[in-house]
């Protein structure tokens, strides 16, 4: 009876098969919004931009999705094995008697930092964008490069 009025569980109740689920995912949601220190009635952009990090032998590939932000406006910076993108989305403003059905594009300053596996030259980075996406190529330290070793027969 306890666990009834604290949890509202079971319930039975003739209402949509579904008044469960709904029920379940505003508890997660606020379950949610505990753990990140606040309310979940308004969630965040989420991480921007979206990034792929590849690498082969000699090079790490860093590809991120910007679209609409121009390549001017971003400020790249690598340290060491850190890679930095920072910038500003900027969506344009709607007309003032707009209703939102749906808000999902985020506009806002924005900063990304990617650890790496191994130390980069940073003297040897090329970045160039196409199509609103962005591809970084790092060129690995000497240090960092994989050696083939020979083997001796006696």
């Amino acid at each position: 009876m306890i666990l009834r009025r604290i949890t509202d569980w079971p319930t039975l109740s003739t209402g949509s098969p579904f008044d469960e689920f709904e029920r379940m995912r505003r508890n997660m949601d606020r379950l949610y919004g505990a753990l990140r220190g606040g309310l979940a009635a308004e969630p965040g952009a989420g991480v921007f931009p979206l990034m792929n990090v590849t690498e082969d032998n000699d090079h790490f590939y860093i590809r991120a999705e910007l679209p609409g932000v121009k390549a001017n406006e971003l400020d790249i910076t690598v340290t060491g094995d850190s890679l930095t993108i920072a910038g500003e989305r900027k969506i344009p403003a709607e007309a003032e008697q707009v209703q939102y059905h749906r808000r999902e594009r985020e506009a806002g300053k924005f900063s990304r930092v990617i650890t790496l596996p191994s130390q980069i030259d940073t003297n040897k980075v090329e970045a160039f964008s196409k199509d609103g996406i962005l591809t970084i190529s790092l060129a690995k330290s000497e240090a960092a490069k994989p050696k083939q070793i020979t083997i001796k027969v006696s």
